[in-house]
């Protein structure tokens, strides 16, 4: 995979990916920049999760299942010392819907052990939580 990201100017970037979208990437105006788009680590912790939650409706559409909607909390831990990497990332789903736990869990472990290529990247410590229908998930992955 190729990619080209230019400077556009001050602090930001702007990107044209292999898919043919453009991603603009700029610095907050305290560090320099005009605020003109996401920061490079709000978009690695965005390509986490949505790496993931791809992986997770695929497998469950395999499975036959499919939520009747689904979202991720990420939280992400940074080192006080540069470069500042992430130390820890979080990741909660939150599914709803006729979603047996078993399969909900299997898919969010054969993506958090083998699929999410973002995931699998990072050189951070990576832990999972879920919910279904509001309710907490019982196991811990």
């Amino acid at each position: 995979m190729d990619m080209t990201v230019t400077w556009t100017g001050n602090m930001a970037f702007a990107g044209a990916a292999p898919s043919g979208h453009k991603i603009v990437m700029d610095a907050s105006g305290e560090a320099g920049g005009e605020n003109a788009g996401a920061r490079p680590t709000e978009l690695l912790l965005g390509a986490a999760a949505g790496c993931t939650g791809i992986d997770i409706v695929s497998i469950l559409k395999k499975m036959r299942l499919e939520p009747v909607s689904f979202h991720m909390d990420i939280k992400g831990i940074r080192a006080e010392e540069h470069p500042k990497r992430f130390t820890d990332i979080h990741i909660h789903y939150a599914l709803e819907g006729e979603l047996p736990e078993e399969k909900v869990v299997r898919a969010i472990k054969l993506s958090k052990d083998k699929y999410c290529s973002v995931s699998k990247s990072l050189n951070a410590d990576i832990t999972v939580s879920y919910s279904i229908n509001g309710s907490a998930g019982g196991q811990k992955l």
